[in-house]
């Protein structure tokens, strides 16, 4: 199998990284295509056994997978002058937030286009991805993009494109909601007069302990709340302050306009 990735950025290199770590391409028949040409000595770096070129260099791809991971400000200007001609049997893999599969085959000129959402976690090979695909491709190459897609964390197939700006909004754009809650943590701590290092030690070991208690309780996240908040206790005098202040509203409004962002994008 031959992938050419289109946009050798974080995502793409994400990709090729867990793709390479379980052997499910050769370097030989990975090429990754940077924007310029002042970003291919970082990638040749990292990449050595892999062709490697700047998206002016590219005369023919001949990828039996294309994976298009350019940002969607820039998916327009890349489609209209892209320098290679789409092999017919090609799948276009789309890992750009709210283009849709129908834009992506008018602007391309090609009908096998399946569109994904991962996250960051990719890096770490602790992602989730949701995706799905346009009708007409054989169920054998969307079991092997499904494939190549696991190998990043998890995936999640999705009968409906319109769940996709949904799960874009959730966890496509999630961990940053984490990492902002968490340093919210980590500067109150700080207030109270915690070392910033141990402060940082306590929330991260806080959530990765919560995180394993959510994945190994039969209990519904309610309960698990109620086993920390004793009536009177400090818990409770921090959840109170929480509702008064509408941070759950808030949290669900900010999601909410991440998903709308997504349909904007889309259009």
């Amino acid at each position: 199998m031959k992938i050419a990735v289109l946009g050798a950025g974080k995502m793409g290199t994400s990709f090729s990284r867990s793709f390479l770590k379980f052997e499910l391409v050769k370097p030989e028949n990975l090429l990754l295509i940077t924007r310029n040409k002042q970003g291919k000595p970082e990638v040749e770096k990292e990449f050595p056994n892999c062709k490697v070129l700047a998206f002016s260099e590219v005369e023919e791809c001949g990828a039996d997978l294309i994976i298009l991971a350019v940002k969607p400000q820039d998916f327009a200007a890349t489609a209209e002058n892209l320098p290679f001609k789409i092999p017919e049997e090609s799948i276009l893999l789309s890992v750009m937030a709210g283009i849709s599969i129908e834009n992506i085959q008018q602007a391309c000129n090609h009908s096998f286009v399946v569109r994904a959402m991962p996250n960051t976690p990719t890096i770490l090979g602790r992602g989730i991805t949701g995706y799905t695909a346009a009708k007409g491709i054989p169920l054998e190459k969307i079991m092997q993009v499904e494939r190549l897609l696991n190998s990043t964390g998890r995936s999640v197939y999705l009968e409906g494109e319109s769940l996709l700006n949904g799960v874009t909004a959730l966890s496509g754009s999630g961990p940053a909601y984490f990492y902002y809650i968490v340093s919210a943590m980590v500067q109150a701590g700080i207030s109270m007069g915690i070392d910033e290092h141990l402060a940082k030690l306590f929330v991260k070991e806080t959530m990765l302990g919560a995180y394993h208690l959510i994945n190994n309780s039969e209990k519904s996240l309610d309960e698990l709340i109620k086993d920390v908040a004793s009536k009177g206790g400090t818990t409770e005098a921090a959840l109170r302050t929480f509702e008064e202040g509408g941070l759950k509203e808030i949290l669900q409004k900010g999601i909410i306009a991440a998903k709308k962002r997504a349909q904007e994008l889309s259009r």
